[in-house]
Order: structure tokens, then C-alpha cells, then sequence
């Protein structure tokens, strides 16, 4: 029985879906203005590994994650650029989706637009005024009175007079408290008729929360089984969606939003948040200028997934080693990726993953797989491996392949250059010349080319 960490509830509990054998999960997604970042990666990657694992469960899953393409800071880098809102958008959502399909994330079957859905947020808007929740403030926005939900903080925690004493948002002229939040933004003179919309409160365009709302409901329908993201967005974003929601659509204790909220843990560098404001994060083409996609993804996997994951060349450099293991240990077999889940090691790995999603346990359960292969070379053990591998979206290559490759950007000699050298180190060693096939082995181990002389001649991998 899978079992979840439900944030709404903060505890563990045994998964039961809304319709037997189907899973509705909607994940929020980027806002589309600059490059993905490593925390977007974890996100993108955490839940990509869920919608494997529930797959390999039996469930049919309808997964939605979503793209926020407007937005304040997208107007801003528009107008900053010259260029329409558009323009940028549809540049970084090419960047995101090649982003993804390099760390091996699968596409989500809906991938919504905020900008598509406006109609569908008015309705929202329309029906949370008609049951008393939003009010037209003295600027001409339109905002959600938090006070009338009964149940606002019930995800993050926290009680209104909590939330009150640590708020820091710059109170709005004409919000009946600091805790309201806009759900439509009355339009500015400034801004382009791109970011503009016609409703029953003015030309305007939707607020972040209520965006999420609508596409998710709209897709999901109105009470769905999973709601994730990044543990940055449990307050305010999840809190305000659920109270959106349900206020709109008059959910109460037994009809709930949402079902089972999971949040990711933060990415860390340096015990800091990663984020833009530090001024301390990765964008994914960096990183992968230097790291094999696949070591990242994997980086991402030994963690779990709602615990800190702590950034450095250090880690990436054990994960890139951790994953050398197990494709050397794959070398040689021409196996399919079907799984015995009757054998002992699969049915480890099944109860770490029905575990909460205990990926760190199931990493655990290839390396001794690896090593069972290493000892005893038997086929059966390396189908599981791979088999295993498959369902976290690792080990897929051919492990040649893997261990001959290079990132992008990597300096140093080229496969065909490895090639030659190994040949004429062959070559020396057959005229009985072993101090220059000494010589040529340091060479290439000084470039990070590590030697395997084996019954089948010389081979070669990164190290």
C-alpha cells in the first residue's frame, strides 16, 4: 500500500485515490522569464520520478503542470528586453522543455498556459464574489478577504494572528486586511494591451493564486487526488489556492480542494536557500555544462525527496561516481528493463518506493544489485538493475556510452584522441615496451581517462 507524507495533514498516510485505479496530480510549474534553475530541475525531476512509480503501481495518472506566462516579473523582463510578452515566454518554455528532456522528465499530459485559461479564472473570480469572499478595493483591484475563510492556514500551520504579526508585504491602499491577497489586478496605463483583459471589474489581467486554481480545476476537475511543488509555495500560493477554491466552489471538511499536498524540500548551497535573491543559484545548462544529465538526475534521486538537497561540486562529483558503479557493473549485458517483482531485491525496492517515495532505500537496493552482478555476473541480476534503474528513469544507456561520455563544455581530449593513444599503448605493449605503455596509461589518467585491460583487450571510461 503506498503510503504519502500529506502536508495538509502532516503525517503519513496510506494513499486511497478519488476513483479507483485513476490519479489526477497537478503540479505548479515555472514562471517562464529567465533559464531554469536547479530547484525548477528537483521539481520537474521529484515528480517525474512519482508519475513513474504510480505508473509502475497500475494507476492511470492524468498529470497537469502548469506554465505561468504571465506575470509581474515577465512584464518587467519584456519591457526590459524590447520585446513582446510572448516573445520571452515562448523563448523559455523551448529552454525549460530542453531543460527537462535532458534530465530525462517525461512531458506531463497538460501543460496549461495561464494566459489560457482567463475566462475560467473570471468564472472563479465571479463565483468567489457571489459567496462573499472577494471584494473590488479602492484601486480597483479585486481581492480575496482571507477572514471569511474559516479554514485559512490549515496547509502551512499557522493562525491568522500568526500570519498577521509576520507579515511583510507592502499593505495595498484600500485592502480590508494585510493578509488579502489580489485575485484580478486592475490594469495599468504603462502596460501593453498583451497583459490586458476585459471582465466585470474593468480591463485587467488575473493574479498568481487565482491562475492555479482555475487551470487545475478546469483539467482535474473541482476535487482531485494530488497537489504538489516546491516547498516555497506551501504559503502563500498553496494556502491561497485551496482557499480559493473552496470558497468558489463551496467545498467543505468532507469535500475537500485537494486530497494530498506534497512539497519538495529546498535546494541548499552553502546551508542558504538557493534562490535568484541570494544570488546563489545554478541554472540546469550550467550545471550541465560540467555534469552528465543523467549524474544530476540522479544527484536529485538519492535524496529524498522531501528532505534538503545540498548543492556542491563535492555531491555531484559522488553522484557522477555512484552512477559510474552501476553502469560498469551493466557493461557486457544486452538485457531487457522487465522487472520480476517476485525477486527479493525488487520487492525491497517496492516497499522503500510505496514508502513515501523513499528513493535514498531504493538507490540503496541497485547498489547491492551492482554488486551481486559484479560477483556473480548472472544475467537475471543485471535485467533487474536495469529493469529498476527504468522505473527512477536511470540506467537506460548503453554503459559504454555512458562512461565514454562528456559534458558539453568539458575540456580535454576527444573520444577518437583516447582511441589512438589506446592503440599505440597496444602497440608498445606488444614490442615489450612497457615503460612507454606506462607512460601513455599516466598520461591519460592524468587527462581523467581511467584503463580497463580485460580477456577481451583495452577498454576506457571517464573517471
Amino acid at each position: 500500500m503506498l503510503k504519502i507524507y500529506n502536508t495538509l495533514a502532516r503525517a503519513l498516510q496510506e494513499f486511497t485515490p478519488i476513483e479507483p485505479g485513476k490519479v489526477r496530480l497537478y503540479v505548479c510549474g515555472m514562471t517562464v522569464y529567465d533559464y531554469c534553475h536547479l530547484g525548477h530541475g528537483r521539481v520537474m525531476v521529484v515528480f517525474d520520478m512519482v508519475v513513474r512509480w504510480l505508473k509502475a503501481s497500475g494507476f492511470k495518472v492524468t498529470y497537469v503542470r502548469n506554465i505561468t506566462d504571465i506575470d509581474d516579473k515577465i512584464i518587467k523582463r519584456a519591457a526590459e528586453n524590447g520585446e513582446t510578452v510572448r516573445a520571452l515566454t515562448d523563448r523559455f518554455i523551448a529552454f525549460m522543455h530542453e531543460d527537462a528532456a535532458a534530465l530525462g522528465v517525461q512531458p506531463p499530459d497538460h501543460e496549461p498556459r495561464a494566459t489560457e485559461y482567463v475566462p475560467q479564472m473570471l468564472d472563479l473570480i465571479g463565483a468567489l464574489e457571489k459567496n462573499g469572499y472577494a471584494y473590488v478595493a479602492a484601486n480597483s483591484d479585486v481581492c480575496y478577504s482571507v477572514r471569511k475563510f474559516a479554514g485559512y492556514g490549515k496547509l502551512s500551520g499557522k493562525s491568522l494572528e500568526d500570519l498577521r504579526a509576520g507579515e511583510r508585504v507592502d499593505v495595498m491602499a484600500g485592502k480590508q486586511d494585510p493578509l488579502d491577497f489580489v485575485l484580478w489586478k486592475h490594469a495599468k496605463a504603462e502596460e501593453s494591451d498583451e497583459v490586458k483583459w476585459q471582465s466585470n471589474w474593468g480591463t485587467g489581467r488575473p493574479g498568481w493564486h487565482i491562475e492555479c486554481s482555475a487551470m487545475s480545476s478546469q483539467l482535474l476537475g473541482p476535487h482531485f487526488d494530488i497537489h504538489g511543488g516546491g516547498q516555497d509555495l506551501q504559503f502563500p500560493h498553496h494556502e491561497n489556492e485551496i482557499a480559493q477554491s473552496e470558497g468558489a466552489m463551496g467545498c467543505d471538511e468532507n469535500n475537500t480542494f485537494v486530497n494530498y499536498w506534497m512539497h519538495n524540500g529546498f535546494v541548499r548551497v552553502d546551508d542558504e536557500k538557493m534562490s535568484k535573491s541570494l544570488g546563489n543559484f545554478f541554472t540546469i545548462r550550467d550545471i550541465l555544462k560540467k555534469y552528465d544529465a543523467e549524474v544530476v538526475r540522479f544527484f536529485i534521486l538519492r535524496a529524498h525527496y522531501r528532505s534538503p538537497l545540498n548543492y556542491s561540486d563535492a555531491h555531484l562529483d559522488d553522484a557522477r561516481a555512484g552512477l559510474t558503479r552501476l553502469y560498469t557493473a551493466l557493461k557486457g549485458f544486452d538485457v531487457t528493463s522487465a522487472v520480476d517483482w517476485n525477486e527479493g531485491h525488487a520487492r525491497r525496492f517496492h516497499d522503500a518506493m510505496d514508502d513515501d517515495f523513499a528513493t535514498p532505500e531504493a538507490v540503496a537496493v541497485l547498489f547491492d544489485l551492482a554488486n551481486e552482478l559484479n560477483r556473480d555476473k548472472d544475467p537475471k541480476l543485471a535485467a533487474q538493475l536495469k529493469g529498476l534503474g527504468n522505473v527512477l528513469g536511470l540506467l537506460q544507456r548503453d554503459p559504454v556510452e555512458f562512461l565514454q561520455a562528456a559534458p558539453a563544455a568539458e575540456e580535454g581530449l576527444s573520444p577518437a584522441a583516447i582511441d589512438a593513444k589506446v592503440g599505440a599503448r597496444n602497440t608498445a605493449k606488444k614490442a615489450k615496451n612497457f615503460a612507454e605503455a606506462d607512460r601513455i596509461r599516466e598520461e591519460l589518467k592524468a587527462a581523467g581517462i581511467v584503463l580497463e585491460d580485460g580477456p577481451q583487450g583495452t577498454t576506457w571510461r571517464r573517471g
